[in-house]
């Protein structure tokens, strides 16, 4: 059974970097935890987050509930990006 942490990380509304996480796990283990060979992922998992953490530090500067866009926001945001 998964701990609710582990679930709120699983959650595709609360967390807006679960691709990157799996990717970055999946070369992990793929690559016997060699971190060198999986930069690339490390990488955009970290752009991810710093993304979606400005978006919510915006959100939250402007009142805007909740903080972080779920996950359908999230892909109409990402769409007008381009």
């Amino acid at each position: 059974r998964m701990s609710r942490h582990a679930k709120k990380l699983r959650d595709h509304d609360t967390n807006p970097c679960v691709a990157e996480t799996d990717a970055t796990t999946k070369c992990m283990n793929d690559n016997n935890y060699n971190k060198d060979l999986c930069t690339d992922y490390f990488l955009k998992y970290k752009n991810c987050r710093k993304f979606w953490h400005e978006i919510m530090m915006q959100r939250k500067r402007n009142g805007v509930k909740p903080e972080m866009p779920s996950a359908e926001e999230r892909k109409k945001i990402l769409e007008s990006m381009g």
